[in-house]
């Protein structure tokens, strides 16, 4: 008999889904029997007679008893877990850097857990990479965001009655989801300005029509690992930096924090105090705000006005379901086809493998991925 895989619905105002018609197709291709989770796709715009089309098997919750293989978007809940048989293996982001508890808990569950957002920047990993998929429509939903916000007009318009100035965007941190935002506010018309702390995004910068701004000493030129993410900075560089954006955020319309570190709380970014001195009527986004924020005062999946600045903490990839549900899903079939034997047509899980190794999370009762202390 076929594996199965389960899709599971998502919970808690999730959107996403983590599997699409086409890659529904594509599992049954390599042997698996696909059990799709009554209505998971609804809010992706997939429906329960397109993956029926496509082969799956449209079932209620309970058949995920019998599932070996469950693909997810987020981490199941410890009672959700609780339904899995012993040795299932899970699919998902487990954003471990922030529930550690929790992933201890779902450990006990004795499930295998692969932690997608682990992936390392190499080639062999890219169609997998679910953070830059993700990240990419993250800032892109941003500027649409705070657009939509925003009372006033955002290219420069000429007219009779006179002229508007192009509105003025300022993107804190330039990796995926910032490149993207820079991207789609020069194309709307802002004038766009952008820093971060690692200086070779410069040149991704300035390719993409923005202004590079940044305090540029010598522990800039060293902050960046090796895999190419932002170290954590010190406080004297912290307060450098500061000292640089507060006064160039007072002149901004439109602000967009995008600061995360692995392993860390993300840096305050922008302080109440800053938020003072911005124009009435600005915005800001805070792409970080479900991992602690980037902006004080910043509330998740919330808009909030603080001092007449308006400060949009949305979680806006399920705003954009069916686009992020569809990246992600070919981010997750490369990764379980990976560990697919395709003679056996059987899952057959390489424990010496890199990727393995650096996504594996969860395994026999206990937390084994070597980042993290938590003890057994």
């Amino acid at each position: 008999m076929s594996e199965i895989i389960f899709v599971s619905k998502e919970l808690n105002g999730e959107g996403r889904v983590a599997a699409s018609p086409e890659t529904v197709k594509k599992y049954i291709d390599i042997g698996y029997s696909v059990f799709i989770e009554k209505g998971a796709g609804l809010a992706s715009s997939m429906l329960d007679s397109s993956y029926k089309e496509a082969g799956a098997e449209i079932v209620d919750s309970d058949a995920v008893e019998d599932a070996d293989v469950i693909i997810k978007v987020l981490r199941p809940k410890e009672y959700e877990a609780a339904t899995y048989k012993k040795g299932a293996v899970v699919l998902a982001m487990f954003s471990p850097y922030s529930a550690e508890d929790e992933i201890f808990a779902l450990a006990e569950r004795e499930i295998t857990g692969f932690a997608l957002e682990l992936l390392p920047r190499i080639t062999r990993a890219q169609t997998m990479d679910v953070l830059s998929s993700q990240a990419n429509l993250a800032g892109y939903k941003a500027v649409i965001d705070a657009v939509g916000v925003y009372s006033r007009a955002i290219p420069m318009l000429v007219t009779a009655a006179g002229t508007i100035p192009a509105a003025k965007v300022f993107v804190m941190g330039a990796g995926v989801a910032g490149l993207q935002a820079i991207a789609t506010a020069r194309r709307l018309g802002a004038v766009v300005t952008a820093n971060d702390v690692r200086p070779s995004v410069r040149e991704q910068v300035l390719s993409l029509g923005g202004k590079f701004i940044a305090v540029e000493d010598e522990e800039f030129y060293g902050a960046e690992t090796a895999e190419g993410y932002a170290k954590e900075m010190s406080d004297e560089y912290l307060k450098k930096q500061e000292f640089l954006v507060a006064d160039h955020i007072s002149k901004q319309d439109i602000v967009i924090t995008t600061a995360l570190v692995p392993g860390r709380m993300p840096p305050c970014l922008v302080t109440r105090k800053m938020l003072q001195t911005m124009r009435p009527g600005a915005i800001v986004v805070d792409l970080a705000v479900e991992h602690g924020g980037n902006v004080e005062g910043g509330v998740y999946g919330e808009l909030v006005d603080i001092e007449g600045v308006k400060v949009i903490g949305y979680t806006n990839l399920s705003r954009i379901a069916a686009t992020a549900s569809y990246l992600y899903a070919r981010n997750l079939y490369a990764f379980l086809e990976s560990m697919t034997d395709k003679k056996l047509k059987k899952l057959a899980i390489n424990f010496n493998d890199e990727l393995v190794k650096a996504t594996l999370l969860i395994h026999g009762g206990r937390v084994v991925h070597p980042v993290f202390s938590l003890q057994s």
